[in-house]
């Protein structure tokens, strides 16, 4: 009887299981030693599958500084913007230095790798009259208005995330005392004042319709936001129904996630806000990034100009 051959995998296909191994060997380094967030080890898994999706399965160790260049413009003829393409090369070097630590590389190539310089684009930002149509735009006696108005008013009396958001629990809230505990990336928490706006749709939202939401679901939910079957509402519907709400309010279709965050920032330095304060509210780890709503309300600096400005 002739022996059996051995099966031989197709290279592609050991190369695609290689790739998924290693991909989430850096997962967990992410979560476990890193102790990132989970949306920010699923944003790291994402940029490191486009990545191998490039590679093609050419071997690693064989790449060169001049390789890798090729990377962020392939992906920038994509139609990649800018940000995003810094965002993926900051990842390919995360990935390499942790290929560096485990001992499977002995050079970082990808320390070497530069970026295009980024313009600096301002966010969309709404004006106090687009805010009050957007807020107002869940209807009463509409399915589960109060809670959509309750997110969208604490989503801009907080300034937070729309990760965030979703993220916050019952024990988060405390409206006799007219704050929030926000947990923001990597876990930080930091408390923000709730205005009274939507402390008034919370209680509301609180008192008549989570109960009956939460009852959906054995054992209850403790997230503050729930969906229509009693389960924690996703960032993802959140961001439906701010896009929902902004076309019912009929306000700029120019949106992001972040919009209401933007404006809340913008409202504040624009008021006169210390810009420390708004980045604390806004949880930034560095002033820099908050400085850009500086730019963004040109008002404010024509106003300390005409005041202070010997020549104004």
């Amino acid at each position: 009887m002739a022996p059996r051959k051995k099966s031989i995998k197709p290279k592609r296909q050991a190369a695609a299981e290689e790739a998924s191994r290693m991909i989430e060997a850096f997962a967990r380094y992410l979560a476990s030693e890193c102790h990132l967030s989970a949306n920010t080890v699923t944003a790291y898994r994402r940029d490191m599958r486009r990545f191998f999706g490039w590679l093609a399965g050419r071997r690693i160790e064989s790449l060169s500084v001049s390789d890798l260049s090729d990377y962020p413009r392939a992906i920038t003829a994509e139609g990649l913007a800018p940000a995003s393409v810094a965002r993926h090369v900051a990842s390919l070097r995360m990935f390499f230095r942790y290929l560096q630590l485990e001992g499977q590389l002995n050079d970082n190539q990808a320390e070497l790798l530069n970026t295009q310089k980024l313009w600096q684009r301002m966010p969309t930002v709404l004006s106090p009259s687009q805010i009050d149509k957007l807020l107002s735009a869940p209807v009463r006696g509409e399915p589960l208005w109060r809670r959509d108005r309750a997110l969208l008013e604490t989503l801009y009396a907080t300034g937070c995330r729309v990760s965030e958001l979703s993220n916050l629990c019952g024990r988060d809230v405390h409206l006799e005392d007219g704050f929030c505990v926000c947990h923001g990336k990597g876990d930080k928490q930091r408390v923000v004042p709730l205005g009274e706006q939507a402390i008034a749709m919370l209680r509301e939202y609180l008192d008549k319709e989570r109960p009956k939401l939460a009852e959906r679901r054995d054992p209850q939910s403790e997230f503050l936001f729930l969906s229509s079957r009693g389960l924690r509402l996703q960032r993802e519907r959140v961001w439906e129904l701010i896009k929902k709400y902004a076309a019912v309010a009929g306000v700029t279709s120019d949106l992001s996630p972040h919009s209401l965050r933007h404006s809340f920032a913008t409202h504040l330095v624009g008021g006169g806000a210390d810009l420390r304060q708004v980045q604390e509210m806004l949880g930034h780890a560095s002033i820099a990034t908050t400085q850009i709503y500086t730019h963004v309300d040109h008002s404010r600096l024509k106003k300390v100009h005409d005041t202070f400005h010997p020549r104004a």
